[in-house]
């Protein structure tokens, strides 16, 4: 069950993020909320990571989907005592699901958080991908690690 509301909760805050950008702010204009450090600016993306693949939609849907999918089985193998591996994939699950729907919805996604120091202009979703890539290699090198050490003893 926190697999859902984790991943539930990722993409309630997404959406609604992109949604308070998207209405309240024109294409392009930007907020700054810390000076050379972090500016709240509207961006529509029409492509992945970086602008890569630009206005493939259908091709960055079929991949999410699959993307989606491998998660929900992969999630599935996992025991209980696996709770990081767990907690990552939900990150990844919320943060996917929000993408896609931006992308189902409109053909691009909604971008605007603005490091000055990161070129790329990113979003709450793209922030939860990050994440939960990053805790999943963590936690899947500990667990490997955690095995190997069990099996020389």
């Amino acid at each position: 069950m926190r697999f859902i509301i984790t991943a539930a909760f990722i993409i309630i805050v997404d959406q609604l993020s992109k949604f308070l950008v998207s209405s309240l702010m024109q294409v392009g204009e930007s907020i700054v909320l810390l000076e050379n450090v972090l500016h709240i600016t509207f961006a529509r993306n029409p492509g992945a990571a970086f602008g890569i693949l630009p206005y493939q939609t259908t091709i960055l849907v079929v991949i999410t989907v699959a993307v989606v999918i491998f998660i929900i089985y992969f999630y599935r193998l996992l025991s209980a005592e696996q709770r990081l591996l767990r907690f990552s994939l939900s990150l990844l699950l919320g943060g996917a699901v929000g993408n896609l729907i931006d992308r189902l919805r409109t053909g691009y996604v909604v971008d605007f958080i603005d490091l000055e120091i990161w070129p790329p202009i990113f979003n709450v979703a793209d922030s939860a991908i990050v994440i939960g890539i990053s805790l999943f290699l963590i936690a899947y090198w500990r667990d490997e690690t955690y095995k190997r050490s069990k099996e020389m003893c």
